[in-house]
């Protein structure tokens, strides 16, 4: 296997994975475990629904999630969604991608540290997560608990500019 610089981290669209990799990857129990809103089980029909969302974030917003590749393969999906005057970035790698988080995440915020109609971040992440260092030491602050889709979450800022 390849060191974790060895790795080369790019950016597609969700609709150039194969619907059968996002269905095995939201279907994965380690990764319900951080996510309080993923409900119901995951198939073909959830999948083609959910990129069909995320797109429509892309044709509203010109800017969405991506999928995220690591060395040409399929490693999770993540980015910039519009939450009323907010930009809200999220990330949700398959398990044996977990440690590339931060990599990924600085990877994304450079990205959006280069576009002008985002001057900052936000991040909802739910209590379950507690190791936190990570956010941190990229400079977000937290901000306070929100409900969103009935979930209690902690909320982070990050300025861009």
């Amino acid at each position: 296997m390849a060191s974790r610089s060895d790795i080369e981290i790019a950016f597609t669209r969700l609709p150039d994975i194969d619907p059968s990799e996002i269905v095995a990857h939201m279907s994965d129990p380690r990764v319900a475990t951080h996510m309080p809103l993923l409900t119901g089980a995951w198939d073909e029909a959830a999948c083609a629904a959910f990129v069909q969302t995320k797109e429509e974030c892309w044709r509203r917003d010109g800017l969405g999630h991506w999928a995220i590749l690591c060395n040409g393969a399929y490693a999770g999906w993540g980015g910039f969604q519009k939450e009323g005057d907010e930009w809200d970035f999220g990330l949700v790698l398959k398990p044996e991608h977990f440690g590339l988080g931060a990599r990924i995440a600085a990877k994304a915020l450079t990205f959006a540290r280069a576009d002008e109609r985002i001057s900052f971040v936000t991040f909802l992440l739910p209590p379950s997560r507690t190791r936190l260092g990570g956010l941190k030491r990229l400079g977000a602050s937290y901000v306070g608990d929100v409900d969103y889709g009935g979930k209690r979450f902690l909320k982070y800022r990050l300025e861009t500019v």
